[in-house]
């Protein structure tokens, strides 16, 4: 077990991540490129005039940093579920907690730590929040508008943080219990394609009755839809934020070393098995889909019941979400309607 240990750790080091893409994501963090020709925006009607997604948006947008506008013009209305997530997180995580021990919820990954700054401002105590990015200029982005109350960034790549280091290290030490939720953000992908082991490794942060949930893009069983699906993306929306050159050279510089470590639904729900006896589909755009599994029904179920339906056009979606997993399958509840108070 600790030579595969160790062999994982030396597959992460040697990752794309760290290596091929690390001056984009270096320069881009830092805003010398990958800028986007306009900086996104919502799209206010696919909100249907709900009123809790508007206020998570207004308090979201006010703290971004250089990455974040890069992020979300290049995967379509990801900046929608980044809010539809955020809300039900907010309303989940309020009502999960006490005042003596708030909810934790850890973004792996998700560069300047928008999502989880946005979580520590509006719970306001009842939540506590910890991302992590290998760059430093990311930690410069989470720290742009102050030092966030009840927010923590580790600098560092995600396997570098271990139980032992969060024991160890005394501003990490309070998250020590396990987290109520993790969310990867299209993280995994930049590694290589090993999922039963970096699921095995981040799992261990989580309680016991803790809800995983991961923001990947998959392959498909058929290279021609894949591709279909990628010509939506670039020319249907990323057209609007990059030009064409920028588009290819994204391609050519990022894309086809992430293509080479995805998997597919199947390869992750067979991953998730090992570890997670329910699991499902909570949003797809695309080749992207946003999954969660936990080994509690019961918080599995209330965490979906508290997001507000996918907030995307339809010709983006070609998997009907709430959807189980195969082999995770369990009762899946209706979304949250529209118009629903916070903490109803």
């Amino acid at each position: 077990m600790e030579q595969q240990m160790r062999d994982f750790f030396m597959e992460c080091d040697k990752a794309p991540r760290l290596n091929e893409m690390a001056d984009f994501f270096s320069a881009t963090a830092a805003g010398r490129s990958g800028v986007p020709t306009k900086v996104p925006r919502v799209d206010p009607r696919l909100f249907r005039g709900d009123v809790a997604l508007a206020g998570f948006n207004n308090a979201h947008r006010q703290i971004w940093g250089h990455f974040g506008p890069h992020y979300y013009s290049s995967i379509p209305y990801r900046l929608e579920e980044d809010i539809r997530l955020g809300d039900a997180f907010l309303r989940y995580g309020c009502t999960t907690g006490s005042d003596n021990s708030p909810a934790r919820i850890y973004v792996l990954g998700a560069a300047e730590g928008i999502l989880a700054r946005t979580l520590a401002k509006l719970g306001n105590g009842k939540i506590q929040t910890l991302s992590c990015s290998p760059n430093k200029e990311n930690e410069e982005s989470f720290f742009l508008h102050g030092r966030p109350a009840h927010a923590t960034f580790f600098l560092g790549p995600f396997h570098h943080l271990t139980r032992s280091r969060m024991a160890a290290t005394p501003g990490l030490r309070h998250f020590s219990d396990g987290f109520d939720i993790i969310l990867e953000d299209t993280t995994f992908q930049m590694y290589s394609p090993n999922r039963a082991a970096q699921i095995g490794l981040v799992e261990r942060h989580l309680k016991n009755d803790g809800i995983f949930l991961f923001l990947e893009k998959f392959r498909q069983a058929e290279p021609e839809e894949y591709l279909r699906r990628e010509l939506q993306k670039d020319h249907g929306y990323k057209a609007r934020f990059f030009t064409s050159n920028d588009i290819k050279k994204k391609n050519e510089v990022i894309l086809k070393h992430m293509n080479i470590n995805e998997t597919t639904l199947d390869g992750l729900s067979a991953a998730l098995a090992g570890y997670f006896k329910y699991g499902c589909v909570t949003w797809n755009c695309g080749n992207f889909c946003t999954l969660a599994a936990s080994n509690s029904a019961d918080n599995l179920q209330r965490l979906i019941s508290a997001m507000a339906p996918p907030c995307i056009p339809n010709e983006y979606v070609y998997i009907e979400a709430p959807a189980s997993l195969p082999g995770l399958a369990f009762e899946v509840p209706s979304f949250r309607r529209l118009g629903r108070p916070p903490f109803e």
